[in-house]
């Protein structure tokens, strides 16, 4: 499989980011947004061994709290299907967090430490072992990474004249969210409180889908980077696309 397109930036942090992609068909946009939720595993807790738990809060509903503490994942040191054992001995009276959490394993790890389980009162214990495991979203939503993945089409905004009304009347609002492009220009529509009156005022504008280019809103849940649950999506594209290949040529 050969893919030929190109990735510009509009903004970039370690868990979040929004991009251009150029050169992809709508089917395509839609396989990279649908492996990134589905395809690319991460470290969840799935098993959780109660040692004491004198909490008002019932075994279920603690580990059902523990299985969506987001764990770092990383996936050049596990296979699919392994597991890192996890420990919690929080005593009350005190808020047992996430970051109280103790791994066997310090490559996998609670990617926030403020995340609240429950709050014990005096003489209340909680103390367990749990077994994390690697797993794509496919076996469960908790093992999503990509917490919020979409895409839109870039969009072209082009002035095509004058508003005659304008000079005389107030002009209507033009929402219009996303990004846009402007003689080349990328620019978020927050930047003009999404009113393209504000940005082109006394004028008359069109507006087009720009073909094969497609706005990503990605956000992770800090199990890993947005860099990376990008590439690894792609790769799991490409891993697949090979196979039928292959399949096909027997």
């Amino acid at each position: 499989m050969t893919a030929n397109f190109e990735v510009e930036f509009i903004e970039r942090s370690d868990r979040k980011a929004r991009f251009v992609a150029r050169g992809l068909t709508p089917a395509f946009a839609n396989g990279i947004r649908r492996a990134m939720i589905a395809d690319v595993p991460t470290f969840s807790i799935d098993d959780v061994r109660f040692v004491e738990n004198s909490s008002v809060m019932f075994d279920e509903m603690i580990g059902l709290r523990l299985g969506l503490v987001p764990l770092t994942t990383p996936l050049d040191d596990f296979e699919v299907g392994e597991s890192v054992t996890l420990a919690l001995d929080v005593e009350g009276p005190a808020t047992a967090y996430s970051g109280d959490i103790e791994t066997s394993d310090a490559l996998v790890e609670p990617a926030d430490r403020n995340v609240p389980i429950i709050e014990l009162k005096n003489g209340q214990r909680l103390e367990l072992e749990a077994d994390a495991v690697l797993e794509t979203g496919k076996s469960h939503a908790k093992q999503q990474g990509g917490v919020a993945v979409g895409y839109r089409h870039l969009q072209r905004v082009e002035v095509v004249g004058d508003d005659p009304d304008a000079e005389f009347d107030e002009q209507e609002p033009n929402i219009l969210r996303g990004v846009i492009e402007d003689e080349g220009e990328l620019v978020p529509t927050e930047e003009f409180d999404n009113d393209l009156t504000n940005r082109y005022p006394g004028k008359e504008v069109e507006v087009h889908d720009v073909p094969g280019a497609f706005v990503f809103h990605v956000e992770t849940d800090g199990s890993f980077s947005v860099e990376e649950l990008v590439t690894r999506a792609v790769d799991s594209i490409e891993s697949r696309a090979a196979e039928l290949e292959e399949k096909v040529a027997i």
